[in-house]
């Protein structure tokens, strides 16, 4: 009965923006959310890997989904954020994002799932689908497959 209510609630998702489209980030995946802070360059690390930071103590690596998706460099702002993701293997990963908005549920009925149809190389493998909320869309992110070290052309 409860996982049914479950459902029926819907699942939460930080809405971040990257230039000028929204993303959704299930929320389940999201350990903190902290300002932008010195990142310690790795070298011969992947060109969107930005480094390292000490958050409290434990030492964890940043990426850019910006260049991961290869949109342009990272502008950091005052809104610039480091979303502290914790991976299904309990690894923790934190992704600069430009600005993170709001928290949204979204009913399963307001999220249309992505076809797979275009190459598995193509932006579309970081999807999990698109989101509809107050008239405006969210791409909903595979948070496993955005940060996933395996890259998509390796394959």
């Amino acid at each position: 009965m409860e996982n049914q209510e479950i459902m029926d609630e819907g699942k939460q998702y930080i809405v971040v923006k990257l230039g000028c489209e929204q993303y959704g980030i299930d929320i389940k995946y999201v350990d903190n959310i902290v300002r932008m802070q010195r990142i310690t360059r790795v070298p011969k690390a992947q060109p969107y890997f930005k480094g390292v930071i000490n958050l409290r103590g434990e030492i964890m690596p940043v990426m850019s989904i910006r260049l991961k998706f290869n949109l342009e460099d990272d502008e950091i702002t005052k809104k610039s954020r480091i979303i502290i993701i914790k991976t299904e293997q309990q690894a923790l990963v934190g992704i600069i994002v430009d600005e993170v908005k709001e928290v949204v549920t979204l009913m399963e009925n307001q999220v249309e799932k992505v076809a797979y149809e275009y190459g598995k190389d193509d932006l579309n493998s970081y999807l999990v689908g698109v989101g509809k909320y107050n008239n405006e869309l969210i791409s909903l992110l595979n948070i496993n497959g955005v940060i996933s070290e395996q890259e998509k052309g390796d394959n």
